[in-house]
C-alpha cells in the first residue's frame, strides 16, 4: 500500500557501466552468471507477458542470439480490461504522445528507435492522424506487435498462465493486471513491502515555472528550508476548495476501481467532507509564516523535492482522480503555480508494482536472483512507451548478464538513463510511478531561462549522448 507523504533520502550517486550499486544487494559485484554453450545450445529464456514490454524484451534476447518463450496467459486466461488474444493490445488510450524531440515523450522515442523498438515499427503501420501525436488504430497496432513477435526467428509464444516464478533466466513483464497467483508468487519473493497493488499518485511540477515572489522555502517552526509553501488567504482557500468539489473526476474503468484509505484520500474527496479538512490536513499552515507580511497563511499547499537538482516539486498529499484539463485549472489556481509547469499529472488507480529501489538490483533483479529481472509497468514506470523502454533494457541487460558481462545504462542526461535512474534512486519509502520527463535528466551546466529554449538544449544534449552511449556499446538493434 503506497504511503501518501513521508520525507525524502538522499539519494546515493548514480553507478556508471562498471560496478553498478544495487537496492537491497549484499555485493556490489556485477553479476557473473552465464548461459555458457553455442546460441543453438542455449536454454531458452522466459519472457512472463505479452504486452508492450514483454515484446520489446523478448525481440531484444532474439536479437542476441537466444531462444525465447514469451508466455501470455490470453486467451486462456483473461483481464477485465483485455478484449483480444492478440499481443501488444492497448486498454487505455490510442496514443503514444508527442513525437516532438523536445518534447520528454519525443525525446524517449527518439532513443527507442536507436534500441530498434518493434512498438515503433507497429505504430508506423497503423498510425492514424493526430497532428504531432503518435497514435493509432488499436486493432491494425495489435496485429501488428502479434505478427512481428510472432514470426521473429526464435522467439516461441506459448499461451499458457504462468502462476510461480520458477528458477531459470527469466523476464516478467505481466504489468497492473498480474494475476492473482503470480502477483501472489511475487509478494512471497520480494516480502510484503516489496509489491503495491494501487497508487497513489500528486502532480510534480518543474522548479523554473514557480514564481518566487509568492512562494517561500521554509519547514515547520524553522527546522529547515526543505519544503517550498504556496500560501493562501482565507479568500483564496474558499475558492479553493469550491472548485475540488465542483471538479470533475476520471470516471475510469470497473477494474481499475480501488479501495481508498483514510491515510491517502484524493484530495478532492477531503474537500468534499469539509470546508476546513484540508486546512487541518495537507494543507495546514502550522508552523509556517508567509515572508510577505510575517503572518500565518489561512492554508498552505507544501512542494516537496523529488530529486536531488531540486528541478521536480510534489504536491504533497494532493493524489486525485481529476480529470488532466480539471487538474490543469484548478492546481494553477494555487499562489505561485500560474504559470508552472506540470511534469507529472496526479492519479489513483490499480497497477500492481514493485518497489524498485527498495527490492530491486539497479537493473531490475531480486538481490539473489540476478537472472530474473522485472520489466515494465510492474517495475514502476508509467506510459505505453516507458512500459517498452524497459522491457527493451531488460532483455538488453539479461543478455549481457547471461553472457557474464555487466549491466548497462545510456546516462543520466538522456531519458531512457533518467527513468531508469529513478527506478534505482527514488525514496523507496513514498516510491510511485513515474512517466517520462525532462525532470528526470541531468540539469544543464547553466540555467536557462524560457521553457522551449531549455526543453530544446536538453533534446540536443540527450540525442548526442545517447548516441555516443549506444556507439560505444556495440549494442545490435532487434528486428
Amino acid at each position: 500500500m503506497p504511503e501518501c507523504d513521508g520525507p525524502a533520502k538522499e539519494s546515493p550517486t548514480a553507478g556508471s557501466a562498471g560496478t553498478i550499486p544495487h537496492a537491497g544487494a549484499t555485493s556490489s559485484d556485477p553479476p557473473t552468471v552465464h548461459a555458457g554453450g553455442s546460441p543453438g545450445k542455449r536454454p531458452p529464456v522466459a519472457v512472463v507477458g505479452g504486452g508492450l514490454a514483454g515484446c520489446e524484451a523478448a525481440l531484444q534476447l532474439a536479437a542476441r542470439g537466444h531462444r525465447v518463450e514469451l508466455f501470455e496467459m490470453r486467451p486462456l486466461v483473461g483481464t477485465e480490461a483485455h478484449r483480444t488474444d492478440l499481443l501488444g493490445e492497448l486498454v487505455c488510450t490510442n496514443s503514444f504522445k508527442s513525437e516532438d524531440p523536445a518534447n520528454a515523450h519525443g525525446q524517449l522515442k527518439y532513443e527507442m528507435r536507436g534500441l530498434g523498438s518493434v512498438l515503433l515499427r507497429s505504430a508506423e503501420s497503423a498510425r492514424v492522424r493526430a497532428g504531432s501525436a503518435l497514435a493509432v488504430d488499436r486493432r491494425i497496432f495489435a496485429e501488428a506487435m502479434t505478427a512481428a513477435v510472432e514470426g521473429a526467428p526464435g522467439v516461441e509464444v506459448i499461451r499458457r498462465e504462468v502462476t510461480s516464478i520458477p528458477d531459470g533466466p527469466m523476464i516478467v513483464a505481466t504489468g497492473p493486471l498480474t494475476s492473482g497467483p503470480l502477483a501472489s508468487s511475487i509478494r512471497e519473493m520480494l516480502g510484503d513491502s516489496g509489491l503495491a497493488f494501487f497508487d497513489a499518485i500528486a502532480p510534480i511540477v518543474h522548479r523554473d515555472g514557480l514564481d518566487d515572489s509568492v512562494i517561500f522555502a521554509a519547514g515547520r517552526y524553522g527546522e529547515d528550508d526543505d519544503y517550498l509553501n504556496c500560501p493562501m488567504n482565507r479568500d483564496e482557500y474558499e475558492s479553493f476548495v469550491d472548485e475540488l468539489r465542483a471538479g470533475e473526476a476520471h470516471a475510469g474503468h470497473d477494474w481499475d476501481e480501488v479501495p481508498y484509505f483514510e491515510g491517502c484520500l484524493p484530495v478532492e474527496v477531503m474537500a468534499a467532507r469539509g470546508r476546513d479538512t484540508l486546512r487541518f490536513g495537507p494543507m495546514k499552515p502550522i508552523g509556517l509564516t508567509d515572508p510577505r507580511n510575517d503572518e500565518r497563511p489561512w492554508a498552505v499547499v507544501q512542494l516537496r523535492r523529488e530529486d536531488r537538482w531540486g528541478q521536480m516539486w510534489n504536491l504533497v498529499g494532493f493524489q486525485t482522480r481529476l480529470r488532466i484539463g480539471e487538474q490543469r485549472r484548478i492546481f494553477a489556481a494555487i499562489p505561485g503555480l500560474a504559470d508552472a509547469e506540470f511534469l507529472r499529472w496526479g492519479s489513483i488507480h490499480r497497477n500492481i508494482y514493485v518497489n524498485s529501489p527498495r527490492s530491486l538490483t539497479s537493473w531490475g533483479s531480486p538481490p539473489d536472483r540476478h537472472h530474473l529481472l522485472f520489466a515494465g509497468q510492474l517495475t514502476g514506470v508509467e506510459g505505453y512507451t516507458e512500459s517498452a523502454t524497459s522491457g527493451m533494457m531488460a532483455g538488453i541487460n539479461l543478455s549481457r548478464i547471461l553472457a557474464g558481462r555487466e549491466p548497462t545504462f545510456p546516462p543520466p542526461t538522456t531519458m531512457i538513463g533518467g527513468l531508469c535512474r529513478y527506478l534505482r534512486e527514488a525514496d523507496e519509502t513514498n516510491f510511485q510511478p513515474m512517466n517520462s520527463n525532462w525532470g528526470l535528466v541531468d540539469p544543464l551546466a547553466k540555467r536557462v531561462r524560457g521553457k522551449s529554449v531549455r526543453r530544446k538544449l536538453l533534446s540536443e544534449r540527450a540525442q548526442r549522448d545517447f548516441q555516443v552511449w549506444l556507439d560505444g556499446v556495440s549494442l545490435p538493434a532487434a528486428s
